[in-house]
């Protein structure tokens, strides 16, 4: 019953694309659309949720409105989407502007009135239906690099208005040209049990593929014993976007009956950290190969997976000999298709395991607390994904937890203890990550002699202390020229905690510095309303994480 539910799922949202206007929205650009990047493809922590949108590597493309509606969010942030404007259009859809440079007319005066307002570069806003109201190919913005964006593109999205899922934007008409099937780099076979072994191995087996007449694959044959699940390393491009992008469709099928499959058509925000889980993190962490796992081990909610009773595990016994089809597509079903041959062998393993037991095991639907000397560990039930030994110790004040190589669903807490440290000086310490030389601040809580914060990173975690002020410098080409340039900028750092906060003002009154953290800049538009006759006063100050602070000031004159 829940397969024929699931192939009647499936094949309902294979057709989806008819149930989408697909001549309803114009492009949100006046270049030919190319993508670098595309819905679904695998990023850190999440899947891409819409378009990257190739902006011809520049920045200040105008940005249209792809449809009739009004503005009904505006979020500027110095990560994520960056400067992003949201508008609702009356058929139910939200499409979405990531990464823009600035907004502009009413949606930028209405944005800097905002943030004036709240005396805040970053702000969050809603807009009434009747406050910025935008026609179809109305200029809304232009392309910028801001946020989380690692060069020039306008990031695009879809939602549904009602349930706030974001939708493939190839279901409305932004189809590419793409006559060129996925390319599957890498086929893999996984020991999920202790019996399990696989070709003579108990550890995760690649698998040759070789090409047929008919343009197929089949793979290596598989000979194991005990469970095993199948992982596939895939991409797709087009003819036009010259990008490796992620695949819109998998299908594991054994005997004709599905396995195991994902399709993306939409997707939920609150599963994006699940990409965690469906890969093959370890592999992820030291190769950089996302491998996607055609199974569950331990199941996780998930909602674009579609699987089996047995969550796309095989349990090879004796007398097993089955043949499996991977069909890996695209959206205008360009197939690879892979036959992996599977039969039972009994032949012992000449390669043992690579997982090493410890006295600290976690069980991922448990909670889990680990305390060694002056230092602890606590995990609520749900932390991580999957059950395994943990490394844990605590040595000369720094607390040791495993490693990157396990993927963290949520929060856990570190505490540390310090009996030594005066009340003073523990104003300026926090629980730092260490990263190689580096150290990263996390918040940190001090409750009598005890440091604790709450984080999703594994690793080594010291006590550190910041008693040195931010940086406030003036790029050079600046230098001796504020208050005669149409902007101010600064250059602000901080060599340990971190920037926290930055205020400008002007003869008194809060200026707005907007903050490019890539380039560790905060830039103010002179506005003349703001400047008097006879002498400004500049001041600027920047707050680190621990409270110190630094200020500049200066004078400039006006006829």
């Amino acid at each position: 019953m829940k397969l024929l539910l699931f192939l009647l799922v499936f094949s309902s949202s294979i057709s989806a694309q008819n149930i989408h206007p697909t001549d309803y929205f114009r492009s949100p650009l006046d270049i030919p659309m190319q993508l670098s990047g595309n819905f679904g493809e695998l990023r850190p922590n999440h899947f891409h949720a819409g378009f990257d949108l190739k902006t011809n590597k520049m920045e200040g493309l105008n940005v249209y409105a792809v449809a009739d509606g009004y503005i009904s969010r505006v979020k500027i942030s110095t990560s994520g989407y960056g400067k992003c404007v949201y508008i609702t259009h009356p058929n139910g859809y939200v499409s979405v502007y990531g990464h823009l440079q600035k907004a502009v007319g009413e949606i930028q005066s209405t944005i800097i009135t905002e943030q004036y307002n709240a005396k805040e570069y970053e702000v969050e806003f809603f807009p009434k239906a009747s406050d910025l109201p935008v026609k179809k190919g109305e200029i809304i913005g232009l392309s910028g690099n801001t946020g989380g964006s690692e060069g020039p593109h306008l990031h695009f999205e879809i939602r549904n208005s009602f349930t706030e899922k974001v939708i493939n934007p190839m279901y409305f008409g932004f189809n590419l040209k793409d006559t060129k099937a996925p390319n599957v780099g890498g086929l893999f076979v996984y020991p999920i049990d202790e019996n399990a072994v696989i070709n003579e191995s108990k550890r995760p087996v690649i698998l040759g593929l070789t090409l047929q007449k008919d343009g197929t694959y089949v793979s290596d044959r598989v000979a194991a014993t005990g469970k095993i699940g199948f992982g596939v390393n895939s991409f797709d491009t087009d003819d036009i976007s010259f990008n490796n992008n992620g695949v819109f469709r998998t299908q594991l099928l054994s005997n004709g009956k599905l396995v195991f499959g994902y399709q993306f058509d939409e997707m939920d925000f609150n599963e994006a950290r699940a990409i965690n889980a469906f890969v093959d993190y370890p592999r992820y962490k030291s190769s950089k190969q996302r491998v996607q796992k055609l199974f569950m081990k331990y199941p996780y909610e998930w909602s674009n997976a579609y699987k089996n009773e047995d969550n796309g595990i095989f349990d090879v016994q004796d007398n097993f000999d089955q043949t499996q089809l991977l069909e890996v597509s695209d959206f205008n079903n360009n197939k690879t298709i892979i036959t992996i041959p599977i039969e039972y062998s009994a032949k012992p393993s000449l390669i043992s395991s690579d997982i090493k037991k410890t006295k600290y095991y976690i069980k991922a639907k448990n909670d889990a607390s680990f305390e060694k000397e002056n230092g602890s560990a606590f995990f609520p039930s749900g932390t991580f994904y999957d059950d395994f030994f943990m490394n844990f110790d605590v040595k000369n004040n720094a607390v040791f937890v495993h490693d990157d190589t396990v993927a963290v669903r949520s929060n856990f807490t570190i505490a540390i203890e310090d009996k030594t440290t005066t009340a003073d000086a523990k104003k300026k310490m926090f629980i730092a990550l260490v990263q190689g030389k580096k150290m990263q601040y996390i918040s940190t809580k001090l409750n009598g002699n005890v440091f604790s914060c709450r984080t999703k990173s594994l690793g080594q975690f010291v006590l550190a202390k910041d008693i040195t002020k931010p940086k406030i410098t003036i790029p050079k080409a600046n230098q001796g020229k504020v208050g005669t340039n149409k902007t101010i900028d600064f250059y602000i750092s901080d060599d340990l905690s971190g920037i926290n906060n930055y205020n400008g003002y002007l003869n008194g009154k809060w200026i707005l510095f907007e903050y490019e953290p890539k380039l560790k800049k905060i830039t103010y538009v002179m506005n003349q309303n703001d400047v008097i006759v006879g002498e400004n006063v500049l001041k600027v100050s920047v707050s680190d994480n621990v409270g110190n602070s630094t200020i500049f000031e200066a004078k400039f004159f006006k006829k």
